[in-house]
């Protein structure tokens, strides 16, 4: 009998669940492991943000889904993953053995790299958390009342870009429909080299979409910025040269703002050799697996990616939904394969396939692979896009609620947006 622990229970780790008890054996457990016993889902936080949706909304409560499939389900939060031991250390004082670990933690926010931002003490909002999103909503509605200068962006070495894009054009469509648009300047600001970038140099014609979408809304934009430190209704920024060099320095006042930070690994899995890399971030090879710790896996934006390339401004490369759901899917299996005696074979595929929702319309790409050069580099856009993402939120809500292992990015790339097939591949 084998015992595979899934560490964290997010968009992947909560899949990763399903997906496991169709490829192991009856004799062999799963217990999940996260800090959260509530699935909240994060894609629909922006409209948490405006009043367009409330938390009860989009909330699934895993622990009777997880007992109902068989899987032993934890809700405390990890202190120290020791690998040597094959255990994890729970902040309660108790520990985890396991003989398999698939690690989907998702990220840690690193608000504290930059002095004032964020909302735990600092002066900008988010919307990576429905906590956040919360609080972002009280800053909208009194926005509302006393219409003021916005700020909506991503900080140095952000790694998601789509939510930042997302949330100004929701929030532009917000304030349209509570009649103060036209008191409300707006900027966007990233360390992206170009509008669209994405973090994956582009993908079809993202730049002219989104620059397109931008000046016929009247949005300013800052690209190649770097945030320095943010004050009450001031951010402070640096416009860098491609040379790195510092060719301006501006002072920005907000009335609002929002910025998505970097992200690092969680402390429990953080700085430990041959496991994960500077940022906390658990490297895997093309089969999920941890070089050092084979019986480690991990999926999800806590996996280790290397940047598109050099930038002006860092710039991370975004873990889209279909890319995590191809590791989830690719996992699975290769546990599978082991606890049946048969080596790993199976390797995600890592396309990226996204739906940006912005109110009333939205942008929608493809990219195949995610890494350039691309067999499938498609964009598009159209208030169709806007109804594909509430058929997303309510489909993957019921997928959690059922505890179905269905894939949705392929099946929305295959019938709704007319690409190739798009499947995992099995080496050898």
């Amino acid at each position: 009998m084998a015992h595979v622990v899934v560490l964290g229970a997010g968009l992947g780790g909560a899949i990763m669940a399903y997906e496991l008890k169709d490829q192991l054996r009856p004799e062999d457990r799963i217990t999940v492991v996260t800090k959260d016993p509530k699935y909240h889902f994060v894609p629909s936080n922006p409209w948490i943000a405006v009043g367009w949706r409330e938390r009860e909304d989009i909330t699934v409560d895993l622990r009777p889904t997880m007992a109902k499939k068989g899987i032993g389900f934890i809700p405390v939060a990890a202190e120290r993953l020791h690998p040597e031991d094959n255990r994890i250390q729970l902040v309660n004082g108790e520990s985890v053995a396991y003989d398999y670990l698939v690690i989907a933690t998702g990220p840690e926010l690193a608000f504290d790299e930059i002095e004032g931002l964020g909302p735990h003490g600092g002066h900008t909002q988010s919307v990576c958390h429905i906590d956040h999103a919360e609080q972002a909503r009280v800053a909208f509605d009194a926005l509302v009342r006393n219409p003021g200068p916005v700020i909506i962006g991503a900080a140095q070495g952000a790694s998601c870009f789509g939510p930042a894009y997302e949330f100004l054009l929701i929030l532009e469509t917000a304030l349209r429909r509570a009649k103060v648009r036209d008191r409300v300047p707006m900027t966007f600001v990233t360390p992206e080299p170009y509008i669209g970038h994405l973090g994956l140099d582009g993908v079809g014609d993202t730049k002219g979409l989104l620059e397109s979408e931008m000046r016929g809304k009247h949005i300013k934009w800052m690209t190649s910025t770097r945030v320095k430190r943010v004050e009450a209704g001031k951010m402070f920024v640096e416009e860098i040269a491609d040379d790195g060099s510092v060719k301006a320095e501006k002072e920005l006042p907000f009335a609002f703002s929002m910025m998505l930070p970097a992200f690092r690994g969680i402390k429990a899995v953080s700085g430990i050799e041959g496991l994960s890399n500077p940022r906390g971030f658990t490297l895997v090879d093309t089969h999920q697996q941890n070089p050092k710790y084979r019986n480690i896996f991990a999926v999800g934006v806590c996996v280790a990616i290397p940047p598109m390339g050099p930038t002006p401004v860092p710039c991370g490369v975004p873990k889209t939904g279909f890319m995590i759901e191809s590791m989830v899917t690719a996992t699975a299996h290769n546990i599978g394969n082991l606890v049946h005696g048969k080596a790993p074979d199976r390797v995600g595929t890592w396309n990226a396939v996204c739906l940006a929702d912005f109110g009333d319309g939205g942008v929608a790409f493809v990219a195949q692979p995610q890494i350039p050069p691309r067999n499938v580099n498609w964009s598009s856009s159209g208030k169709w896009v806007h109804m594909a993402k509430i058929g997303f939120e309510k489909y993957f809500i019921r997928k959690l609620r059922k505890g179905v292992s269905e894939p949705f990015y392929e099946t929305l790339a295959l019938k709704t947006l007319g690409i190739d097939k798009l499947k995992e591949t099995t080496t050898g």
